[in-house]
C-alpha cells in the first residue's frame, strides 16, 4: 500500500487516501463542507442538516450505500469545572469513512494527526476495511472518558475529607457540582451501548468479519463499564449529600436548642424584671434600704433553678 494524501478546496478536510480505504477528516461543519460532501458523496440532504443542526442528539441509520451515526461524547472544561456534550458524526462507506466534529475531541485530533505523519500507523489502522478504523477512533473516544471518571472519584474524595473537616456548608455547592456534571455525563453516554449494538448487527453488510464481533464487542463492554461506574458514582455522592444535609440539620438544630434554651432561661427573669419595673406604690421591697440587692438575688436564684432543672432534665 502506498500513502497518497490531497489537498481539498476546503482547508477544514483533511483527507489520508490508502489503496482501499480513504478516511476524510471534517473540523468545521458549515454549508461549504456539506456541498462538498453532497457533491462528492451524494450523501442524503437529511444526514447532512444532522450534521449542520445544532441540535445535539445520538443517532444511527443506515441507507443501501453508507451508514450514518452521530455520537456524544463528554468534555471536561478546566476553567468551569463543567462537562458539556461534544458531538461527532460519521460516515461509513465500503471504502472510506468520514468523521465530523468542531476540534472538540482530543483523542480524535490526535489520532488524525499521528496517522497523517507516521506510515506505520496507516498501515495498520486504514486497511480495507473502515470498520477496523472505526472501532479504533471509537475506542480512543470511550478511552478518554475514564479520565473524567478518575477526576470524579478525586473530587468526591476531596469532599468527603472537608465534609468531616466542618466545611459541610461550603460543600453543598461543591456537591451539586459533582452532580450537575454526573447527570451530563450520564445524558451524554445514555444512547452508546443501544448505538453500537445496532451499529454490530449492520456491520456484515460493509464488512462480514467476526473478528469485527469481538473488537465492536469490547466497545459494548467498555461503555457498559463507563455506565456502571457513573451509577456507582451518583450512588456516592447522592449518599454524601445525604450525610452532609444531616450534619448541616444537626447543627441548625443544635444552635436552635440553644438559642431556646437561652429565651426559655431567661423568659422567668424577664418576667420578674417587668413586674418589679412595674410603677406601683406598694410593691415588694419598694421601700427597703436593700430593694435593688433582693431583687438581684431573687433574680440570680430564679436564674440557678433554671439551670439546675434544664441539666437535670438533660436539656444541657
Amino acid at each position: 500500500m502506498e500513502k497518497s494524501q490531497q489537498k481539498n478546496k476546503t482547508p477544514a478536510i483533511q483527507k489520508i487516501e490508502m489503496e482501499k480505504l480513504t478516511w476524510l477528516n471534517v473540523s468545521q461543519i458549515t454549508p461549504v463542507e456539506m456541498d462538498f460532501l453532497k457533491e462528492n458523496f451524494h450523501f442524503h440532504s437529511f444526514h447532512l442538516e444532522e450534521c449542520l443542526s445544532k441540535t445535539q442528539r445520538s443517532k444511527f441509520s443506515t441507507t443501501s450505500k453508507y451508514f450514518f451515526i452521530s455520537l456524544l461524547f463528554p468534555v471536561y472544561k478546566r476553567r468551569t469545572r463543567k462537562i458539556i456534550s461534544a458531538e461527532v458524526d460519521f460516515f461509513v462507506g465500503p471504502n472510506y469513512l468520514i468523521t465530523l466534529h468542531r476540534k472538540e475531541l482530543s483523542p480524535l485530533i490526535n489520532f488524525l494527526n499521528t496517522c497523517q505523519i507516521s506510515e506505520s500507523e496507516q498501515k495498520k489502522y486504514l486497511t480495507n476495511n473502515p470498520m477496523t478504523l472505526l472501532y479504533e477512533i471509537l475506542d480512543r473516544l470511550l478511552s478518554h472518558c475514564l479520565p473524567i471518571i478518575d477526576n470524579f472519584n478525586l473530587n468526591i474524595n476531596n469532599i468527603e475529607e472537608y465534609i468531616f473537616r466542618g466545611y459541610e456548608k461550603r460543600m453543598v455547592k461543591e456537591i451539586s457540582m459533582v452532580k450537575t456534571n454526573i447527570i451530563s455525563f450520564r445524558r451524554i453516554m445514555q444512547s452508546h451501548r443501544i448505538i453500537i449494538r445496532n451499529l454490530l448487527k449492520k456491520s456484515r453488510l460493509f464488512s462480514p468479519s467476526d473478528h469485527l464481533k469481538v473488537l465492536f464487542g469490547n466497545l459494548i463492554d467498555n461503555a457498559d463499564d463507563i455506565w456502571q461506574n457513573l451509577e456507582n458514582i451518583n450512588e456516592t455522592i447522592e449518599s454524601i449529600e445525604r450525610t452532609n444535609n444531616s450534619l448541616i440539620s444537626f447543627q441548625l438544630n443544635d444552635i436552635i436548642k440553644i438559642l431556646t434554651t437561652i429565651s426559655v432561661i431567661l423568659l422567668p427573669i424577664t418576667l420578674m424584671t417587668n413586674i418589679f419595673g412595674m410603677n406601683l406604690k406598694y410593691i415588694p421591697f419598694g421601700g427597703h434600704p436593700l430593694s435593688f440587692w433582693l431583687i438581684i438575688g431573687l433574680l440570680g436564684l430564679t436564674f440557678t433553678i433554671t439551670i439546675y432543672l434544664f441539666k437535670k432534665k438533660r436539656w444541657l
